[in-house]
Formats: C-alpha cells, structure tokens, sequence
C-alpha cells in the first residue's frame, strides 16, 4: 500500500494552554446543583482531606489509564428520559452480547478536564458545551440523552468524587470521559432497547509524547476521516477504529498524527485524527499592554483575497 505523497508539517500545531472559560465547580453558571452536598451524603466518597493528593508520581504522568476512585452510572430505557444517577467505585459493567454498543457501535463520548489552580480551586473548561454536543449526537444516533444540567451535575460529582486524583497546578489534568452506550439487548438493527451514561475519570499529562513543542503531522492522501452525509459531525465511537490503521502508519514513518484531506476532493485539509488544528493565514501582532493583571493582545487583521470568489475576507482578531 503506497502512499503517493507526504508532507512534514512543523510549527504548525501547538498546544492550547489557555481556558479563558473555565469556571469553579461549585458555582456553576446557570444552573442549580445539589451535587456536592448529596455525593457527601449519599456516597461520601471523598474521605480525604481538601490537600490530600492520590499516591502519584505526577512529575512522571503521561496519557495513559490510571482509573480514579469513582465512576458515575446513570441508566433509562428507550423513549424515556434519564432520571438520577449514582456513584460507585469504579469498575466493569456488565453488558449483555447482544447489547446496541457491542453489535451495531451505538454510542458516543465525551472528553473534557480538571484542573488545579494554585489557590487550590478546582476548573471546569466549559462542560455545557460538551453537554450540548453529546445531545446533538445522541439525536443523530437515535439515543436517548441526558439534559445539559443533567451531564453537568454528573461531571461535577465525579470530579468532587475524585478530586484527590486532580494533579497538583502543573503537573496534569484530570481527564473526564462521559460515555453514553446504547447498553440493552437487541438483535436486529434497531435501537438498543436501554441506555447507560457512565463518567470515569483519569489523570493524564500531556497527550502526544512532544509536550507542548510542534507536531510532525502525515497528510495521508489515501484514508479520509469523514464525508458528507455520514456521522463525521457527531462523536460516535465508530468514528475512532478505522483512524488506527492510518495512525499507525504515520507513526511508523516518525510522525505524530495524521492530518486527512477532505473525502470528496482529496485536496482541502480536514482534520486530525486526536487533536484540533488551526490555520491562521494573516494575523499580525503589532502591540501588547499589561493591563490589570491581564496580557492584553492587539492584533491587526488583514484583508484576504479568497481564491474561491471575488470577496475579500477579514480575519478578525481573536
């Protein structure tokens, strides 16, 4: 299998380091919750004092599973809705062999953090937003979901739950990871007859072994990651298996990731297989101020002409 052309793409991708929409747990915008005080009371499971850390050896932490204490499950039937859910210690579940997610990959994920800050809070970067994507695969995947307060709860009781497991300011975060399985029995292609939501969480350090320095990426001209009318825009599991070959190769050649071009003219980038990327075509920074505390940027945009019509686009700051 031969692939025709490749390219090394330095300098290009870099770390996003920043979570300007980060927010304390226990004060979360827009909603009312419960959840500190009922974990407290219905599973006390956080018997460690508030500076207690998890026996880490967090200089040492990598992307890797290190499971934490507790797992949140929460179950419904189909054309149900989901009612309260439960913590426990973190372990298997049991599934049947003929259940949705096992048979036709009826399921979908989440992946979003933890971090510690020096003053000792604990940050959440913006899990309504993973809340509210989970919901728009779930319509896609004919599942039932839980509701944007619903999720958000859930994650912060698993976060409380485990907060020993958040590494120190620094060293990590505490990866979180919602899973709703279409978990019932069912033979023939059909939705699965029950539902589980389940958040387990982990301590992770960085995800590629460069750290925060640039990504060599592959551009592969063979595999393509998503096209049009399919399920590339929801984030099902069955969206992840067919990347591994492609992964694999790039590796094989020395590169980090995989950067795909788009399905239907092979040419337009697209995506990479386990991180965001972003081209910025013109984008000058021509002054800087300290003001309050905060690193204010003033950029200075230019206008670009598109190769695709005669409009111009403006590139705005961000």
């Amino acid at each position: 299998m031969a692939i025709q052309r490749s390219f090394s793409i330095r300098n290009l991708v870099q770390s996003l380091r920043t979570a300007s929409s980060s927010f304390k747990i226990a004060d979360y915008r827009g909603y009312t919750s419960q959840a500190v005080s009922s974990l407290q009371v219905a599973s006390q499971p956080s018997a460690y004092s508030d500076d207690e850390y998890a026996d880490v050896d967090w200089d040492k932490l990598g992307f890797g599973l290190t499971p934490a204490d507790y797992m949140y499950v929460m179950r419904c039937s189909k054309d149900q809705n989901f009612k309260r859910g439960r913590l426990s210690r973190y372990g298997n579940i049991e599934l049947s062999p003929s259940a949705g997610v096992l048979n036709y990959g009826q399921a979908i994920y989440e992946g979003t953090k933890a971090n510690r800050t020096e003053d000792g809070r604990i940050l959440l970067f913006r899990p309504e937003q993973n809340a509210a994507r989970m919901r728009h695969g779930a319509e896609r995947m004919c599942m039932p979901s839980p509701s944007i307060e619903q999720f958000v709860d859930a994650v912060k009781e698993t976060v409380f739950a485990n907060k020993r497991w958040v590494p120190p300011p620094g060293k990590g975060s505490l990866y979180i990871r919602p899973l709703l399985l279409g978990s019932g029995p069912i033979l023939g292609l059909a939705p699965a007859p029950e539902y589980t939501f389940v958040i387990y969480a982990s301590p992770v350090g960085n995800y590629f072994k460069e750290g925060t320095a640039p990504l060599n990426l592959y551009i592969d001209e063979e595999f393509v990651r998503a096209s049009p009318g399919g399920a590339g825009g929801v984030k099902t599991i069955t969206n992840y298996a067919p990347v591994l070959k492609a992964i694999a190769g790039a590796k094989n050649r020395g590169f980090s990731d995989v950067l795909y071009l788009d399905a239907v003219n092979k040419k337009y980038l697209e995506e990479v297989s386990s991180c965001n990327i972003f081209i910025v075509k013109v984008l000058l920074v021509y002054n800087f101020r300290l003001t309050t505390g905060s690193l204010v940027i003033f950029c200075q945009a230019k206008l670009i002409s598109s190769e695709n019509s005669n409009s111009n686009h403006l590139f705005e700051p961000f």
